[in-house]
């Protein structure tokens, strides 16, 4: 890829797979890592898996695929911005979910309690590794999509304030994996506050209270006027924001990057490069606040949460004590409680509920 960074993962310098293929005449090895993530199954099934609504509970809602496609076009851009490897991005940004639970964040709780109960745990992270390293299996040569591996080292280091919050790692993410963490709270930051907006559960006047709404609404004011309906008001509000964030996110981190010169560099670094700056900061904890408090915590939202949860346990015991209910191929990659979490983290809701009846 042509003017890439120092500091950038160059197509060439890759540290390779974990089972040797010869290069594809074509494809650089991330464009193929790509195209084997979107063409998987996991891919598919995240069209039936919740993002904040339950999947299926109106057409115009995000689900855990569109907010996928939403963090890996902010990441392309960004890279792209940077002169960053952007196949790098978007593979890691494509592949960060595939192994989120049904029924979102109260799903991926749920299932983790269930593993604690027999000392284990459930990071979605992990999970989604997992997926590309063994449950997909469509080569005969390897087991799962064998991935270069940057884009597992992105799996593995993805961290939002819902993903590995307090984690530290022994090297930084490279800063293809830095975007990817970024563009995936402005991307749901934003399409939250739209899905919110649209089910009638945020309050639009309470919203525009908080000053990084604010200022984005009185631009929009100054260049159209005030003579268009509400929807229209909303849909430039979150594109003004997804702007304005992406705007302060690179004005920041090309200042971050004053002497960094190679990916040494970057790897060696104890804090993220990537990021926003005090002030900017500080507005986006604000807007997270508030839609934690407005949102995540409204009662219907969690009244969908709470069913999800209850999914979840009751399918998690019922198959501990009917495992031959799980397809045989899964029962032999690992014990029952390996079987039992790798069958039910990728079930759609969709699936998820029919089971459960």
């Amino acid at each position: 890829m042509a003017n890439l960074k120092p500091y950038a993962v160059a197509d060439n310098s890759s540290k390779g797979r974990e089972h040797s293929e010869a290069p594809h005449p074509e494809r650089t090895a991330f464009q193929l890592d790509r195209d084997r993530v979107i063409h998987s199954r996991a891919f598919r099934r995240m069209n039936g898996k919740t993002q904040v609504f339950v999947a299926g509970h109106g057409d115009h809602y995000r689900t855990r695929l569109t907010h996928t496609l939403e963090v890996a076009q902010i990441s392309r851009d960004l890279a792209r911005s940077l002169g960053l490897n952007e196949d790098l991005a978007e593979t890691i940004a494509l592949a960060h979910d595939l192994g989120h639970t049904p029924f979102g964040h109260a799903g991926e709780m749920a299932m983790d309690r269930c593993m604690q109960k027999y000392g284990r745990s459930f990071e979605h992270n992990e999970q989604s590794k997992r997926v590309v390293t063994t449950l997909e299996y469509s080569y005969p040569d390897f087991p799962g999509l064998n991935l270069s591996f940057e884009v597992l080292d992105g799996l593995s280091k993805h961290q939002t304030p819902w993903d590995n919050p307090e984690t530290s790692f022994s090297a930084a993410p490279s800063l293809e994996a830095q975007i990817v963490n970024i563009a995936d709270e402005i991307a749901y930051s934003n399409h939250d506050i739209d899905d919110g907006l649209r089910a009638g559960v945020l309050s639009w006047d309470e919203l525009i209270e908080l000053p990084v709404v604010s200022k984005v609404v009185s631009k929009i004011h100054d260049q159209y006027g005030r003579d268009f309906p509400e929807r229209i008001l909303w849909a430039r509000t979150v594109s003004g924001l997804i702007g304005l964030m992406i705007d302060e996110l690179l004005k920041q981190t090309c200042e971050n990057l004053r002497g960094i010169e190679t990916l040494y560099d970057v790897y060696a670094q104890k804090k993220p490069l990537v990021g926003f700056g005090g002030g900017f900061s500080r507005e986006m904890g604000d807007l997270k606040e508030f839609l934690q408090e407005k949102f995540y915590l409204n009662s219907e939202v969690l009244k969908l949460s709470k069913k999800g949860e209850e999914i979840i346990e009751t399918l998690f015991e019922y198959y501990l004590n009917n495992l031959s209910e799980i397809p045989e191929y899964l029962r032999d990659l690992g014990d029952d409680i390996e079987a039992v979490k790798d069958y039910l983290s990728g079930m759609s809701d969709f699936f998820a509920r029919e089971r459960f009846g």
